[in-house]
């Protein structure tokens, strides 16, 4: 059952994704309302699916790769499903839907299956909040790189004076940027609580924290590259421009980061 809500979930972020590619094919102005149905209906499936898994475990699904991919799934789609929310900003879909689908395709693959890495911190629910923190923060990076890379397609459009179907479907360089913008706040400010909780947390019952560690740099190395990106943002749009290269390449770099990462740390609890 778990596994066949996985593919539900799945299934419903594909055929969003597929419809907000047909509305651009088409030359449409306005994200079909098929495709935000679409997104609730992956959404609820994608959380069905989580609950059913923590009453089977008795365990939330933060701890092991196959179970952590499908939680920051579903965090990104609801970031998604909340900036489709605000109506001009509903095409970001088409950047970032493919993200959830990617990570909850990756989770279904990999197996949903507990580990023991929620014993990291001593108490699985101090894990559980830090996890759930930090997956806020790389959800709003995700949401800002798609904002990011369809504000510079927008930009070129403009630049070339290209008025065609591209540069009606997607939203005015404001609200890409004002996206972006949010995305980065919100998802600063929970990764800043989550490094802040496993820093106090760590230092309590280790004495110290290592910043060499892969993990900890990895996500210290986040924090730098959103935080920077924020920084570029609301200074006119030669730095707007450089703010949206930013969070599209440091969103890259974290990933692949995370992927050189996780291959060295096969069988050592690295997410």
């Amino acid at each position: 059952m778990i596994a066949l809500g996985q593919a539900a979930a799945l299934a419903a972020y594909v055929a969003s994704a597929l419809l907000l590619v047909r509305s651009l094919a088409a030359g449409g102005r306005a994200v079909p309302w098929t495709s935000s149905a679409a997104l609730a209906v992956g959404v609820l499936l994608h959380a069905a699916t989580l609950a059913l898994y923590s009453a089977r475990f008795d365990s939330l699904p933060l701890a092991g790769i196959g179970p952590s991919l499908s939680t920051l799934g579903l965090i990104v789609a609801l970031f998604v499903l909340g900036a489709a929310s605000l109506g001009e900003a509903r095409p970001l879909g088409i950047a970032v839907v493919p993200v959830a689908a990617v990570l909850s395709g990756a989770a279904l693959a990999l197996g949903l299956t507990p580990s023991d890495a929620g014993d990291f911190f001593g108490s699985r629910w101090w894990f559980y909040l830090h996890v759930l923190l930090a997956f806020g923060g790389y959800a709003g990076l995700a949401l800002a790189s798609g904002a990011g890379l369809l504000y510079l397609i927008q930009l070129r459009e403009l630049k070339d004076k290209r008025f065609g179907r591209l540069f009606r479907f997607l939203p005015s360089l404001d609200t890409l940027e004002a996206a972006g913008r949010r995305a980065l706040v919100v998802g600063l400010i929970s990764l800043t609580l989550g490094l802040a909780l496993a820093w106090a947390w760590t230092v309590h019952f280790m004495g110290s924290m290592e910043l060499g560690e892969p993990k900890v740099a990895w996500a210290v190395g986040t924090w730098v590259i959103m935080a920077g990106a924020l920084g570029l943002r609301g200074g006119g749009p030669r730095r707007a421009r450089w703010g949206a290269a930013l969070s599209v390449g440091g969103f890259v770099l974290v990933v692949v980061a995370y992927l050189v990462l996780r291959a060295g740390t096969i069988g050592g609890g690295f997410l």
